[in-house]
């Protein structure tokens, strides 16, 4: 029996008044929000976290921040932010962690001076860098720009408020607002300015209107994003200007200039028209006003709904509008995991990783421009592919009624798109990069209780479209062999030979991941579907038909392999992919990494390997220094074959759970993968942070367990901290977790699992969240012996399957 976890089911809009709520313990001090914005290079953000360190609510609907340049075309600002470059602007919408491409940067502030030498369609013209660092923490921001002014955000859920300190003695005090601006980037993975309409009141203190955009990573038409802005000053000049469509962030190079005009509205162009005129306005205030207030609310389906955003902040008051965010914060996130230590890195460490945890995707419940719905609505996940290991996991134990909105928000695409999603942003899917790994998200979701508001029938359809319905091909560059944009994009290949071939693109971490995806639907098929689960089942065995018994790589025989459809198999090195890009056998990581990513049947892997000594062995082989042969530019980190750096990886560690009497090889690793890799500085993330990917990963080693996904599953670690109070859910029970030892050392000496002692190195979800409603505990005794104490059995391979 299953505990279903139950509550009032609604529209999750955490925060989005900002009445304080009264917390007890204020857990933000101990955020450093610009951890993972800087690479191994300080001062830089090439290879770096790209974590958005601005002002937003969990799952925001906004997320506020500073928009600066970058020169080097090798990375993009992916967040908005970089530590070197100059501001461009204060914009409300951003992705955080992302890799890939820029999304967002749009419906911008620029605050300024003088116009001297401004050309308002060049953004190289009125650039500002900044004169000191700038100041961060949960609920709010500040910059302090190189003309004097000092800007400040903060916001609510759908709208951002800014605050700007010109200088006693400035020439003038401007706001410009270029409804093209946008987050740059190369080729057809950049955001494009298609069109707008700006309209201001007559005396413009308020202005309101509409930009049309196109494209970014995830591709797709024009979509419009609304906004309505207040000014709590009157100006006492404005002018709305328009120019020819250009590259906003190189206009020079095309000797564009603005039109001006005094009218109260500007169009760009022809509704629909995707090369109209770039268009703005220039607010202009007067000589006394030394601190200007603005708000800005965001709406994807009117002006209306973005100017009644404004009653989430009903005044103009900064400070109450970040308090309110910070008591937010407390309250619907940091008091889920109550951590006791006096290890103040370790706290910083933990709380910056669960903040991020709940930055992406956004809840825009309400806010679908496309279709009436009941259902609630996320958008912005960036991508599924990196976060159905550790953050959804993370988010069902935890947050289980905002994953059980996620779960239902995807169903809904699926029903009025054809296809969940598993990357998506601005209302359209795309991109895929590998399998339909919406399939995982669901079936974690189901094995683990969340049912109350899920329509599981529809849950278990939209899998199967992803399983048996080919999505057309929308020939992406990059991969032009499937699809890139939902759905399994070499599915043809997987129905007919039980695997993917050489003929499309990643064929050996396709064949990987469908597997995962085929698994993840016998696991729901057994409540929703008895008579396919074998169906499924057998599927999800089809890496076994692309395992080779005799390639060799460092004296190991036997790995996954590019198989053609006649059963031989293409030359290759499983310690290298080439790129690990699009195009390659396999994606962000190597084969020889992809021969450990069957969780569903370590039984059957390790016998492959040669049984459990050898393949101990070749586990061990993953972690000795300077074996990589891996070419993957940013997404690889360290010179071992594990890649601390990038998804794939991710449970590698772990795996020595499987091992009898071997559990404590696992903590030794975790330890030094968190204590060689993560830290408390700006580059303290490995790589891109993937919308919380990184930071939910973390998080699970310091609390000392580590979900196996689409398994009601969670492998023992070793905590970090002394006690561990966990909020399973809102009003729910509690886990209790205490660590008695700790400053001995890390290796369990014995475990108790709710009293009773245990020799096993897993636990099941049931015995945290039990069946009668009961808290739960763990308690650990810890020191220095690495002991043999897990004799029981080993964690189980409910997808094994003998061909």
């Amino acid at each position: 029996m299953r505990l279903l976890w139950t509550y009032v089911v609604g529209s999750l809009v955490l925060g989005a008044q900002t009445t304080a709520t009264n917390t007890t313990k204020d857990f933000t001090k101990h955020v450093n929000i610009f951890i993972g914005t800087e690479g191994p290079v300080p001062g830089t953000s090439y290879n770096s976290g790209n974590v958005f360190p601005g002002v937003s609510l969990p799952f925001g609907a906004v997320k506020v921040g500073i928009d600066t340049t970058r020169y080097i075309f090798t990375f993009s600002a992916d967040a908005g932010y970089t530590p070197d470059g100059n501001v461009t602007g204060i914009t409300m919408l951003h992705e955080s962690g992302t890799g890939g491409a820029p999304t967002y940067g749009l419906i911008p502030q620029m605050p300024l001076t003088t116009l001297e030498g401004v050309n308002v369609l060049d953004n190289l013209t009125y650039m500002q860098s900044r004169v000191t660092e700038d100041v961060a923490s949960v609920g709010y921001y500040k910059t302090q720009l190189q003309n004097g002014v000092t800007a400040e955000m903060g916001a609510s859920m759908h709208a951002g408020m800014m605050r700007y300190t010109y200088p006693q003695d400035a020439n003038g005090r401007f706001i410009l607002v270029d409804l093209s601006h946008f987050l740059p980037s190369t080729g057809r993975k950049e955001h494009w300015y298609s069109n707008g309409q700006l309209e201001r009141s007559d005396d413009g203190s308020r202005y309101t209107g509409y930009g049309v955009y196109r494209e970014g990573w995830a591709w797709g038409g024009d979509f419009r994003v609304y906004f309505c802005a207040q000014f709590d000053s009157t100006p006492s000049q404005v002018q709305l200007f328009s120019g020819k469509a250009t590259d906003p962030y190189w206009p020079n190079a095309t000797d564009v200039k603005p039109t001006f005009t005094n009218q109260t509205w500007i169009k760009g162009g022809t509704v629909g028209y995707q090369y109209a005129d770039r268009i703005g306005a220039l607010f202009e205030f007067p000589s006394d006003v030394t601190t200007l207030r603005s708000k800005v609310g965001i709406s994807w389906v009117s002006t209306d709904k973005a100017c009644q955003f404004h009653d989430e902040i009903p005044h103009w008051d900064l400070e109450a509008v970040s308090d309110a965010a910070k008591d937010t914060w407390n309250s619907k996130v940091f008091s889920k995991i109550d951590v006791t230590t006096t290890n103040e890195t370790q706290l910083e460490m933990f709380y910056t990783a669960m903040y991020h945890s709940h930055l992406l995707p956004s809840n825009r419940t309400g806010e679908n421009p496309n279709w009436v719905s009941e259902e609630p609505y996320y958008d912005d996940f960036y991508t599924i592919w990196d976060t159905f290991r550790c953050l959804h996991p993370l988010l069902t134990l935890i947050q289980p009624k905002a994953q059980t909105e996620i779960v239902r928000a995807l169903i809904d695409i699926w029903r009025f798109e054809r296809f969940m999603p598993d990357g998506r942003s601005h209302n359209v899917n795309g991109r895929v990069q590998g399998g339909s790994n919406s399939d995982n998200v669901l079936a974690d979701a189901y094995v683990k209780g969340l049912r109350e508001g899920i329509n599981w029938k529809d849950g278990y359809a939209a899998m199967k479209t992803n399983a048996e319905l080919q999505p057309y091909n929308n020939f992406d560059s990059e991969d032009p062999t499937g699809s890139t944009k939902e759905g399994r994009g070499a599915l043809q290949d997987w129905k007919q030979y039980g695997y993917v071939t050489p003929a499309r693109g990643r064929c050996l971490s396709k064949t990987v991941e469908y597997s995962l995806n085929d698994f993840s639907l016998s696991q729901v098929a057994k409540g929703e579907a008895p008579e396919e689960v074998v169906t499924y089942l057998n599927r999800s065995a089809g890496w076994q038909k692309t395992w080779v018994a005799d390639v060799t790589s460092l004296n190991f025989t036997g790995f996954l392999a590019p198989m053609y459809p006649n059963g031989s198999y293409q030359d290759y090195d499983p310690l290298s992919c080439d790129a690990c890009e699009w195009s390659s056998i396999s994606y962000e990581g190597v084969p020889f990494e992809y021969s450990w990513t069957i969780p569903f049947d370590m039984e059957t892997l390790i016998s492959l390997m040669g049984g459990e000594e050898k393949a101990e062995s070749r586990l061990d082989t993953m972690f000795i220094p300077g074996l990589t042969r891996s070419n993957q530019g940013g997404n690889s980190i360290g010179s071992t074959i594990f890649n601390p750096g990038n998804e794939p990886s991710f449970m590698t560690p772990f795996l020595y759970n499987y091992f009898p009497r071997r559990q404590h090889k696992s903590v030794q690793r975790s330890r030094e993968v968190v204590d060689q890799y993560y830290n408390i500085g700006r580059s303290g993330i490995p790589g891109n942070d993937d919308a919380g990917s990184m930071s939910s990963w973390l998080a699970w080693n310091m609390i000392g367990l580590y979900p196996v996904v689409t398994q009601p599953v969670y492998l023992i670690l070793s905590p970090r901290f002394e006690n561990i109070i966990m909020r399973l859910g809102d009003g729910g029970p509690i886990l209790k977790i205490k660590a008695t030892g700790l400053d001995e050392g890390a290796y369990i000496q014995s475990l108790k699992v709710n009293g009773q002692t245990w020799n096993k190195s897993w636990i099941s979800h049931d015995d945290i969240v039990r069946p009668d409603g009961q808290d739960s505990s763990l308690e650990f005794e810890l020191g220095a012996n690495q002991t043999a104490w897990d004799t029981g059995d080993i964690p189980p391979s409910p997808g094994h399957v003998t061909i």
